[in-house]
């Protein structure tokens, strides 16, 4: 049985739909085009953010794609080498890992992420599938923290 397996499948699962969404994205839109799926709230809306989050360091993020790698390896070697890891844990790691690897993806290739999810209700800059599965992970990593575990077992009692 594979190590931290949640880590490895919430992964694989969120950098496939991030990189399928984008291409979807790419292949049916044209730069800042918008599809209302419910006008004044909710909008795809295709961008291209050199920067990181809300268009942050847009004058130069190529050190960014750099950033991405690293995380992705040290969240990949602390999986592999690392303890074995709650399921909450595994959850976490996994996604933020998927979430990273998408939008590092795109820099590395593209030199900018491909944005799409457009909440025009609370005027939320437009954002992507790998910037939910980061948060989605950051959610999966607060339960973990806070679930109570039970200490460890000491052996031969008395």
């Amino acid at each position: 049985m594979t190590k931290n397996r949640f880590f490895w499948v919430a992964a694989f699962i969120s950098l496939v739909l991030d990189q399928l969404s984008k291409f979807w994205v790419v292949q049916n839109f044209r730069l800042s085009e918008t599809w209302s799926l419910w006008t004044g709230v909710f909008h795809f809306t295709y961008v291209r953010n050199p920067g990181a989050a809300f268009s942050l360091f847009s004058q130069d993020g190529s050190w960014l794609r750099w950033l991405s790698l690293g995380v992705s390896v040290g969240l990949m070697a602390l999986a592999w080498f690392g303890p074995n890891f709650t399921r909450w844990d595994q959850l976490g790691y996994g996604f933020i890992l998927g979430g990273a690897m998408g939008n590092g993806i795109d820099r590395f290739l593209l030199n900018y992420v491909v944005d799409f999810l457009d909440f025009r209700l609370i005027h939320f800059p437009v954002f992507n599938l790998a910037d939910v599965f980061i948060n989605v992970g950051i959610v999966c990593l607060f339960i973990a923290a806070f679930q109570k575990h039970d200490p460890p077992k000491r052996g031969g009692g008395g």
